[in-house]
């Protein structure tokens, strides 16, 4: 399987989903936006995963390949690959395929639980998470309005959606299961001047505080994404028979 993943900072790579795909076996290509942003054709790649950011998605005079990142993205949920989009990443596929991306409420950073849907945890893919699992939050806004078609797996208190799947194959994930403890330092200590403790905000010691939670979410995220192999390796045997 060919992975292919685009990066909008340099402290927001894939994490421990290049762990997942070393271990799997899996060719790894990337797009870094902030260096040259050289896109694939659609044909060179089977699963694209698109990163966070403290970008918007409506920043496209600050941010100019924002716009052909939607474009490639419209392209690859019509042509059926499987997508996965992780904060800024899920915000840019709802954006795309028809939603709207808007300030949320409040920020959201740290540790915080959501709540899957009952719908969600009857699904293989989800069937395994805890139903209130504690994840990593770090966001102004959100995917508010969602597609026609695209279907709510997740919400909370202080973020409605908080996860969504579109025709099956396309994912939306608000918060960040790929964190790797790496990667918490590092965005608490570029980003401490917006930590100011309130009811959805912690400080950066909190957040560095849980590495439990931070393999927690790992493994998650790992079984996820290999129960989603699995399902599209019997789907492609079943089209190969038929």
């Amino acid at each position: 399987m060919r992975l292919h993943y685009l990066q909008h900072v340099p402290i927001e790579d894939p994490g421990v989903i290049l762990d997942w795909a070393k271990e799997r076996g899996h060719a790894v290509s990337h797009t870094r936006f902030y260096a040259d942003g050289a896109l694939p054709c659609q044909d060179d790649f089977d699963w694209l995963v698109v990163m966070g950011g403290p970008m918007n998605v409506y920043e496209e005079e600050l941010y100019p390949w924002l716009a052909p990142e939607k474009e490639f993205l419209r392209a690859a949920v019509a042509a059926g690959k499987v997508v996965l989009g992780f904060c800024l990443g899920g915000q840019l596929i709802a954006d795309a395929i028809g939603g709207a991306v808007t300030r949320n409420g409040q920020p959201e950073i740290g540790w915080f639980p959501i709540r899957w849907r009952q719908e969600a945890l009857e699904q293989p893919l989800f069937s395994f998470f805890p139903p209130e699992p504690v994840v990593l939050q770090w966001h102004y806004d959100t995917f508010s309005r969602l597609p026609d078609g695209a279907v709510v797996l997740a919400g909370s208190p202080a973020c409605t959606n908080q996860a969504f799947v579109y025709r099956e194959r396309v994912f939306g994930f608000q918060f960040h299961m790929e964190i790797t403890d790496e990667m918490v330092r590092a965005w608490t200590e570029g980003a401490r001047e917006e930590m100011i403790p309130a009811a959805t905000v912690q400080s950066p010691a909190e957040v560095t505080a849980h590495p439990e939670q931070v393999a927690a979410n790992n493994r998650w995220l790992k079984r996820f994404l290999t129960l989603l192999e699995e399902r599209e390796g019997k789907a492609a045997d079943g089209r190969q028979s038929s």
